[in-house]
């Protein structure tokens, strides 16, 4: 696991370690059902208390990010394929093996959707649905695909999902990898949704890294969830060489930030800002983003527009 504490910071050790594992987890460089290391191996490679371990993995197994395995070590929470209502009926869990399996064997979800549409001929979805807890990332979601496809896209939290699989119907339903194992079966739906993977922040580090004078850097977001993970991300970067400040963008809300050296802004906070030097992180990774218009390609999503508001 790529891991950076430091001691010169205010953000506690544990918080650091605990946030790194969930981006590791939520950039896909910790998978579903991996196991993770011994608090005591993890405590010795990081050269911390074995404490500070345990207790960030008790906060994450309470979070439900991680869990245990009966006899063994801790494990990253396993993807529980999201499919549609509850049922016993053998041929639907058929499929969703299948579907898991050629995943497993390398094939992209849109060549096989592409081929089970050829011979089934489904109808397509008309529109991309967002299934995401937090509203300030559910909308950092949504605008990074209609700007980047033009297409309709919609948004609901997963328990608005789970009450209203309607809501499935005519749509491309995409849902963070790391929520998976925290939706329950609803209504199905002819296409199976895609699992989203989030950018890793390695070039934003690199860039801390290398300022040549202490600086004042902010993170810029909508979402409490991307600052709250940025600061733990970056806290090894900025240590107690530079300042650090995390900035919620309100809707509509234009934000100054003068004397602040470098800004990192979500897709959304980049446009209410003004400062000197904003840099923009993509949340969604460009594997993913392909294989959404992989999608939009294959299904009848009019276009609305890049500009256009939905």
């Amino acid at each position: 696991m790529e891991i950076q504490l430091t001691k010169k910071s205010d953000v506690p050790p544990h918080q650091q370690l605990g946030e790194q594992i969930v981006f590791l987890i939520t950039t896909g460089k910790l998978r579903p059902a991996e196991r993770l290391p011994s608090v005591r191996a993890l405590a010795r490679r990081l050269g911390i208390h074995r404490n500070t371990v345990s207790k960030a993995y008790r906060d994450l197994v309470r979070r439900k990010w991680i869990r245990g395995r009966p006899g063994g070590r801790l494990c990253v929470a396993p993807a529980v394929y999201l499919r549609g209502r509850t049922t016993h009926d053998k041929l639907d869990e058929l499929i969703d093996q299948s579907t898991e399996r050629a995943r497993e064997m390398g094939y992209s979800l849109a060549a096989l959707r592409e081929r089970v549409a050829g011979r089934l001929a489904l109808r397509p979805p008309n529109h991309f649905l967002v299934v995401e807890e937090e509203a300030g990332l559910r909308k950092i979601i949504e605008v990074e695909i209609h700007d980047a496809l033009g297409t309709r896209v919609e948004g609901c939290s997963p328990e608005l999902f789970l009450r209203k699989p309607e809501l499935a119907v005519d749509a491309q339903v995409i849902v963070p990898e790391y929520a998976f194992h925290l939706l329950e079966p609803v209504a199905s739906t002819d296409w199976p949704p895609i699992r989203l993977m989030f950018s890793d922040a390695d070039e934003h580090v690199t860039l801390i890294r290398n300022l040549a004078e202490p600086s004042i850097i902010a993170v810029a977001s909508v979402s409490q969830t991307v600052l709250k993970t940025a600061r733990s991300l970056l806290a090894s970067a900025v240590g107690r060489r530079h300042s650090f400040r995390d900035v919620l963008v309100r809707p509509k809300q234009r934000t100054e930030l003068r004397g602040v050296d470098v800004v990192f802004c979500d897709s959304l906070a980049i446009r209410a800002i003004r400062c000197g030097q904003k840099v923009h992180y993509q949340l969604i990774k460009e594997k993913s983003m392909a294989e959404i218009a992989a999608i939009g390609e294959l299904g009848a999503f009019p276009k609305i527009g890049r500009n256009t508001r939905r």
